[in-house]
């Protein structure tokens, strides 16, 4: 079963009824452990593919790097709207990358990428506690990249950062 798929369920077996809340899911840290490893071993592989090229047309990735004393000042749903500003973003860029690379290898490793990263694009989308549905009608900070390990950087650091924190506060607030 694809890892996204495993997220997703993940998170849908671990939902109270009527409102979407994080419950197991940012509870148990161990989970978070294992998108961050996950990431890290996407990462790696990326990085073992032979010849990647750079990509013909650079793709626009969020810039995820954040003060930690300035999350602390924001609340819940503003961390959430920016992580989902910065997966959107992210998920559009790893299409326009996959449109580029025909390498079986790379191609492979992109496509585990959107799998992953849509999956916690759709995930956060229910954590709202708003009526009306997200639309991404925002301009995370960005930069522009050729090189397909950039990608899988910056996905890193979003878990192992931003998404990271966000589950530590939900836990604080839910568990």
């Amino acid at each position: 079963s694809p890892p996204g798929l495993l997220l997703l369920t993940s998170f849908l077996l671990h939902v109270k009824e009527g409102r979407a809340s994080p419950a197991r899911l940012v509870c148990d840290n161990r989970l978070i452990q294992k998108y961050i490893g996950d990431a890290k071993d996407m990462e790696k592989r990326v990085s073992q593919c032979q010849a990647l090229p750079m990509l013909s047309c650079p793709v626009v990735l969020p810039l995820v790097d954040f003060s930690l004393w300035q999350w602390k000042t924001k609340s819940n749903e503003t961390k959430r709207r920016e992580i989902l500003c910065d997966l959107a973003l992210l998920v559009v860029a790893v299409t326009g990358a996959q449109s580029q690379v025909s390498q079986e290898c790379g191609a492979g490793q992109l496509s585990q990428l959107y799998r992953h990263a849509n999956s916690f694009l759709l995930l956060l989308q229910t954590f709202s506690r708003e009526e009306e549905p997200w639309e991404p009608d925002c301009s995370p900070r960005s930069m522009e990249q050729i090189r397909i390990a950039g990608i899988f950087l910056t996905y890193r650091q979003l878990v192992q950062g931003k998404l990271r924190f966000f589950f530590h506060d939900l836990a604080k607030d839910s568990c």
